[in-house]
C-alpha cells in the first residue's frame, strides 16, 4: 500500500500498444479511420476500412525487454468488423540467486494477452464494439492466467469531424494466481473521449478522461509530517490534493496535425503521469508525449515518444498495411 501502483494483476494491459497511442498520451480512443491499431484500443472504432489490414508494433526498451503488439483485421459485412491481436512483454533473461546471493542460473519472465474483437456500425452515427482477452503471465516458475473484456461505444457527428467514445477496459478476473492467497483485481477503468477536427485547419483536438471509476488518483505520503515555517514559526500542514488537483489528474489533452494525406504530427499532455513520476527539482518533460506518422501508398509508419519522467521514456514504432493495396 506504499504507492498507488501495484494493486492490480496484469498491469501490462495499460501499456501503450502502438506508436500513435504512445504519441497521444498512451490512450487514443477517439479516431474513426483505417488504423487497425486504434481498433484494438477502441473496438467501437473497428470498421470496413480495416478489412485485411495488419499492424506490427514494437517498443524500443532497455535491458533486453521486448514489448509490442501484432494485430489483424477482417470485415464480415453485416456482422461487423473483427480483429485479433497479441500483446506481449518479454522481460528477457534474469539471474537466479539463492538466499546467500550466489548465482545459480537464469530464468525468464513474460506477459501475454491474446484478444479477439468485434465492432459493428448500428447506423451512420453510432457504433459499438467488444474485445475478449485471454491473459497469461509467467514469472520464473510462477504463472497466472486471467480473462477480461473491453466494452465500447462511439458517436460520430454527421460530418464525422466530431466523435465521442465511452469505454470500459479490463473488466475481468484472475483465473489462476501466482501463489495461494494472492488474488488481485484487474486494472479495470472507465474512459470517455471527445474529439473534434477543425473544418478549415488541419488539426484534430481530443480530450480523454480516464480512470473515471476511481476519483482520487493522488498519493498522500503517510510518513509526511507538518513542518515549521522558519520565518513565522507557524506550523505548515502536510499538503494534500484538492478538488482541482484530483480532477486534473483524469485528463489527457491531445492534438493531431493532419498535413495533407501523407504527414501526421502528434503531441499530448498527461497531468497525472507528470505528477506520479515527478522527480523533485527536475520535472523535465514528464507527462508529455510526441510523435509523427508517414502514410505511403501501401503502408504507414508511425513513431511515438512517451516521456514518463526526466529519468525515463518509451519509444514505439508501428508499421501497418492493408494487403488489398498490394494487389492493385
Amino acid at each position: 500500500m506504499a504507492q498507488t501502483g501495484g494493486k492490480n494483476a496484469f498491469p501490462f494491459l495499460d501499456l501503450p500498444d502502438n506508436a500513435r497511442a504512445a504519441a497521444l498520451g498512451r490512450i487514443f480512443i477517439t479516431a474513426y479511420d483505417d488504423d487497425i491499431n486504434t481498433g484494438i484500443q477502441n473496438p467501437a472504432a473497428l470498421n470496413s476500412n480495416m478489412d485485411n489490414a495488419m499492424g506490427f508494433n514494437q517498443a524500443l526498451l532497455a535491458g533486453g525487454i521486448n514489448h509490442g503488439m501484432v494485430t489483424y483485421g477482417k470485415d464480415f459485412g453485416n456482422i461487423g468488423t473483427g480483429a485479433i491481436h497479441l500483446r506481449y512483454v518479454a522481460y528477457g533473461k534474469m539471474d537466479r540467486m539463492d538466499e546467500n546471493g550466489e548465482q545459480i542460473g537464469t530464468f525468464s519472465a513474460g506477459d501475454f494477452a491474446l484478444g479477439g474483437s468485434i465492432g459493428r456500425t448500428l447506423n451512420k452515427n453510432i457504433s459499438i464494439g467488444a474485445t475478449f482477452n485471454l491473459i497469461w503471465s509467467q514469472l520464473e516458475s510462477y504463472n497466472s492466467m486471467g480473462v477480461s473484456i473491453d466494452l465500447a461505444g462511439m458517436y460520430r457527428s454527421e460530418s464525422e469531424r466530431t466523435t465521442v467514445s465511452a469505454i470500459v477496459r479490463n473488466a475481468g478476473v484472475q483465473l489462476s494466481t501466482y501463489t495461494e492467497k494472492t488474488r488481485a483485481p484487474l486494472p479495470i477503468q472507465a474512459m470517455l473521449g471527445v474529439s473534434h477536427k477543425l473544418e478549415h485547419a488541419p488539426f484534430r483536438f481530443s480530450i480523454v478522461a480516464h480512470h473515471l471509476n476511481t476519483w482520487d488518483l493522488s498519493y498522500n505520503d503517510p510518513n509526511a509530517k507538518p513542518t515549521t515555517d522558519p520565518l513565522t514559526g507557524e506550523l505548515v500542514p502536510v499538503e494534500k490534493a484538492g478538488f482541482a488537483e484530483k480532477l486534473g489528474r483524469h485528463f489527457i489533452f491531445q492534438v493531431e496535425t493532419l498535413i495533407g494525406k501523407t504527414v501526421r504530427v502528434r503531441a499530448a499532455f498527461d497531468y497525472n503521469q507528470r505528477r506520479e513520476m515527478l522527480v523533485q527539482n527536475r520535472p523535465g518533460m514528464g507527462g508529455f508525449s510526441f510523435g509523427a506518422g508517414l502514410n505511403f501508398k501501401r503502408f504507414t509508419v508511425d513513431y511515438g515518444l512517451y516521456i514518463y519522467s526526466s529519468a525515463g521514456f518509451n519509444n514505439l514504432i508501428s508499421l501497418r498495411t492493408d494487403f488489398d493495396k498490394w494487389r492493385k
